[in-house]
């Protein structure tokens, strides 16, 4: 295996991870049209109670749905509690996001108040032995947590273009006035979003904490820079465009590290200014001819969005 097939894969596992946290995130974004900085703490909360239910000796794939729940609820409870009353005052967008911000500051001081600074190890593996794939080699765990991202990413495109309740979300993911005034339940939508955003951050940190050797309370914090990257050159909103944006960043730091290990990362943030520049409107825009990259109106909705744009409403 040469070393740029040895980046490649690493790339792919990055990308990985990156998808399924970007995804959540950009979900959370596209919906409630709010910057959730404490994202990268639910991740931290639920890669801890796994922790201690692998320490316990619970079975590794009833632990990672045990994350995907205390992710669902916590965001659920941080959706609940701290935007909702700020949101129903109507605060503005920047306000959001710094109580987002201290609520990140406030996650992240409680994890570490209640765990320590120390390092961690998960006591099991998905999978231990090598296995070659297209001449790179990966773990089991590698492997196996590839299969999990690209099983959700398979799930949610089912769930958003096969299902009544993927429509109503891309509805309101593209007009929540219009939405509502079609009978779109917006608030039981939005509150299936944040839990379903919420369960995908808590495998995301399941996953985050297995695939690194060891992890500390600041872990999943120093993967924010990454998530909001991808989120933001996916376009932000774009559940596709976030798929997309996460290989494309992934494959930029697997690729990286082979020469730069110790800020591989800044790739990240160079794409993000580069797409920037050069088309703000997310790298998904490149496929679809330069059109919006934030969820369409279903085909049921439609007339109703042209009727309104003639009415100027």
């Amino acid at each position: 295996m040469n070393l740029l097939e040895q980046g490649i894969g690493f790339g792919l596992i990055q990308a990985s991870i990156i998808a399924i946290a970007a995804v959540g995130f950009t979900m959370q974004f596209g919906i409630a049209n709010l910057l959730n900085l404490a994202f990268t703490e639910v991740m931290s909360i639920a890669g801890f109670v796994v922790y201690v239910t692998l320490n316990h000796q619970v079975n590794i794939w009833v632990s990672l749905l045990i994350g995907a729940g205390v992710g669902a609820v916590t965001t659920v409870a941080i959706s609940k509690l701290v935007y909702d009353p700020f949101r129903r005052r109507a605060a503005k967008p920047f306000t959001l996001v710094i109580i987002s911000l201290a609520l990140n500051l406030v996650l992240q001081n409680a994890v570490l108040a209640i765990v320590g600074p120390s390092n961690f190890t998960y006591p099991v593996t998905l999978g231990q032995e090598n296995i070659h794939v297209l001449h790179a080699r990966f773990s089991g765990d590698e492997l196996i947590i590839m299969g999990i991202a690209v099983g959700l990413m398979i799930v949610l495109h089912l769930v958003l273009q096969f299902t009544q309740m993927g429509r109503a979300m891309r509805a309101l993911a593209s007009n929540r006035a219009l939405a509502r005034s079609s009978g779109v339940p917006t608030a039981k939508i939005e509150m299936i979003v944040w839990a379903m955003s919420g369960a995908m951050a808590g495998v995301a940190g399941v996953v985050l904490f297995l695939n690194v050797s060891t992890f500390t309370p600041a872990t999943a914090t120093s993967f924010l820079v990454v998530i909001v990257a991808a989120v933001v050159v996916g376009g932000a909103g774009d559940v596709y465009g976030a798929m997309i944006a996460s290989v494309v960043i992934g494959e930029a730091i697997g690729i990286s590290s082979l020469w730069i290990p110790s800020y591989s990362t800044v790739t990240a943030f160079a794409l993000l200014i580069f797409v920037l520049l050069l088309r703000p409107e997310g790298i998904r825009s490149l496929f679809t001819g330069g059109s919006s990259t934030r969820l369409r109106l279903p085909a049921f909705l439609a007339p109703l969005g042209a009727a309104r744009g003639r009415h100027g409403e």
